[in-house]
C-alpha cells in the first residue's frame, strides 16, 4: 500500500534537543523492504500507463496537501530533527516545490524525430520509466531530501520504495499519508523505516525489480552502495559528501557576504552538505568581515525549536563529539575561537556557534566536512594559490563566492563544484540541476535533469 510497512519490532525515535523520546516507529528488516517492493512492482504497470496529466495532476494535489499541513509538518521536522522552527518551516515549502515543478515537467513531452542521415528510415527517440525506484534519505532535511526524489520519480512513471534515516522517519511517515490522501494509488510508494539501513537497501540492490537507486548521504556510504549496484549494474544517483568554500575578494560588499554567510554556513546550524565548510577571505576585508560575521554570530539564539531560537541542537551525541574534536583540534594547532554564540546547558546536543581564525592551512577542519555551526576563518591574497587552496579536496558539491560580479564570475569558472552561489548565500532551488563533481556525486536533482533520473532512452527505428 502507500505508506510504511508494519512490523511487530519498534525503536524509538529522538528529540535531539531534549533527548526525549518522540515516537515509537515501526523497525522493517530485509523482508518488509522485499515487501515493498513487491507492492511497488504490483503497481508499476497501472502508474505508468496513467496519463502524464493525471500523474501532474495528484503531484499538485500532494503539494496543496503538504502546505495545508505546513505548520504541521514544521513541527515535526523540528522535533525529530531539532532544526528551529525557522528552517523548518522554510523547508517544508521548499520540500512542496518540487511537486509542483514536476507537476509541470509531467506533462512536457521530451524526445526526438527525423530521418536517419542515410536515408530509407526514420528515427523515433522517446523514454519510459526505469521501473522500481529505492530512494535513500538523509536525517539533515528529512521532507525536502524525499520529495526532492519522490515527485521526478512520480512524474516519471516510476514506483517507489523509501528508506528514511533512521533519526528522522516521522517526515517521511507523514508525507507517505498525504501521498495517500491525495489519491495517488496504493502501492506507489512504500515506506520502509528500519535501524538496519544496510541491511533494508541491501534487499533493494538484490532484488532484479529494483532498476533505480538514488540516494543522498555521505561519501564513504555512497562508495559502498556504488559497489553493490555494480553487481546488477542498477541505474544510479547520488548526491554525496561537500566541502564548500566560501570566498569574499577584496571587491566584495562585506555586508552582503555577512548576510551570505549566516544562510550559507548556519542554515539547519550548518547540518548541510552545502553549508560553506571553509571561508576564504581577502587580507583587505579580512578584519571586517570577521568582525561583522562575529557579531552576527554572537547575537544567534541557541535553543529548542519551541523557544524561538535561531539554531537548534547537532542530530546526536555523536555528530557534537566530531565538532566539538574538529575544533580543539584546530585550537591546540594555534586556531583561536574569535566569537561564539552561547549555547544552553541542557541535556540537548546543542553545540555554540563558532568563528574561527589562525587556522592552519592543513587542518582537519578545512579537509573535512564540518557539519556543524562552525566558521573557519582563511586570509588570502593571491588569486592562484586561493584556488590551489579551494580545489584541493575530493569534495566539489557547492561552492560560494562574493565580489564585484566579473571578478567573481571569473572565479566560480575556475572552481571545482557543481554549484556556485554567487553574491548569495543559497544555491538549491527546484527548477536549478542539484548535485556534485568528484567524488560529491553522479548524477542532478531537480530541473529536467531530475527527471531524466528516472527515465531510460528507448531509440525506434522505421522503415521508409
Amino acid at each position: 500500500m502507500t505508506g510504511s510497512v508494519v512490523t511487530g519490532q519498534t525503536f524509538a525515535v529522538e528529540n535531539p534537543a531534549t533527548r526525549e523520546v518522540v515516537a515509537e516507529v515501526a523497525d522493517g528488516t530485509a523482508q518488509h523492504a522485499i515487501a515493498a517492493v513487491d507492492a511497488a512492482a504490483g503497481a508499476l504497470a497501472q502508474w505508468s500507463a496513467l496519463p502524464p496529466r493525471a500523474r501532474a495532476d495528484l503531484l499538485v494535489r500532494v503539494r496543496d496537501l503538504m502546505l495545508r499541513d505546513a505548520d504541521e509538518l514544521a513541527g515535526l521536522i523540528a522535533r525529530e530533527n531539532g532544526k528551529s522552527l525557522a528552517d523548518a518551516r522554510g523547508e517544508v515549502t521548499y520540500a512542496a516545490e518540487f511537486f509542483r515543478w514536476y507537476a509541470e515537467e509531467a506533462v512536457r513531452p521530451h524526445g526526438d524525430f527525423g530521418p536517419s542521415p542515410a536515408g530509407g528510415t526514420r528515427t523515433i527517440v522517446t523514454h519510459r520509466p526505469v521501473g522500481v525506484a529505492a530512494l535513500v534519505t538523509p536525517w539533515n532535511f528529512p521532507a525536502a531530501m524525499a520529495t526532492r526524489k519522490i515527485a521526478p520519480a512520480l512524474a516519471a512513471g516510476c514506483t517507489v520504495v523509501l528508506k528514511p534515516a533512521a533519526e528522522t522517519p516521522l517526515t517521511a511517515l507523514a508525507l507517505a499519508r498525504l501521498i495517500s490522501e491525495a489519491g495517488v494509488p496504493d502501492g506507489v510508494v512504500n515506506v520502509v523505516t528500519g535501524l538496519d539501513a544496510p541491511g533494508i537497501v541491501g534487499a533493494w540492490l538484490a532484488d532484479d525489480r529494483v532498476r533505480k537507486i538514488s540516494f543522498t548521504g555521505s561519501t564513504g556510504v555512497g562508495r559502498v552502495l556504488l559497489r553493490q549496484a555494480a553487481d546488477r549494474i542498477v541505474n544510479t544517483s547520488m548526491e554525496l559528501g561537500g566541502n564548500a568554500p566560501f570566498v569574499v575578494t577584496s571587491s566584495a560588499d562585506v555586508a552582503a557576504a555577512v548576510e551570505g554567510a549566516m544562510v550559507a554556513k548556519f542554515r539547519n546550524g550548518g547540518q548541510a552538505c552545502t553549508a560553506a565548510n571553509r571561508f576564504y577571505v581577502h587580507a583587505d576585508v579580512a578584519a571586517e568581515f570577521t568582525a561583522r560575521l562575529g557579531a552576527a554570530v554572537e547575537a544567534l539564539r541557541v535553543g529548542p525549536a519551541e523557544t524561538g531560537s535561531d539554531i537548534g541542537p547537532l542530530i546526536s551525541a555523536k555528530a557534537h563529539a566530531t565538532v566539538s574534536g574538529l575544533v580543539e583540534d584546530a585550537v591546540a594547532a594555534g586556531a583561536e575561537i574569535a566569537h561564539r554564540a552561547e549555547a544552553p546547558a541542557s541535556e540537548g546536543y546543542f553545540y555554540p556557534p563558532t568563528v574561527l581564525t589562525g587556522v592552519a592551512p592543513g587542518s582537519p577542519l578545512l579537509r573535512e566536512e564540518i557539519f556543524g555551526p562552525v566558521a573557519p576563518i582563511v586570509v588570502w591574497e593571491h588569486t592562484d594559490e586561493l584556488v590551489g587552496s579551494v580545489n584541493d579536496t575530493e569534495l566539489g558539491l557547492a561552492a560560494y563566492v562574493f565580489g564585484e560580479l566579473g571578478e567573481a564570475l571569473r572565479l566560480a569558472e575556475r572552481i571545482d563544484a557543481g554549484m556556485v552561489g554567487i553574491n548569495r548565500g543559497l544555491v538549491s532551488d527546484p527548477s536549478a540541476p542539484f548535485g556534485g563533481v568528484k567524488q560529491s556525486g553522479i548524477g542532478r536533482e531537480g530541473a529536467r535533469a531530475g527527471l531524466e533520473e528516472y527515465l531510460e532512452t528507448q531509440y525506434l527505428s522505421l522503415a521508409w
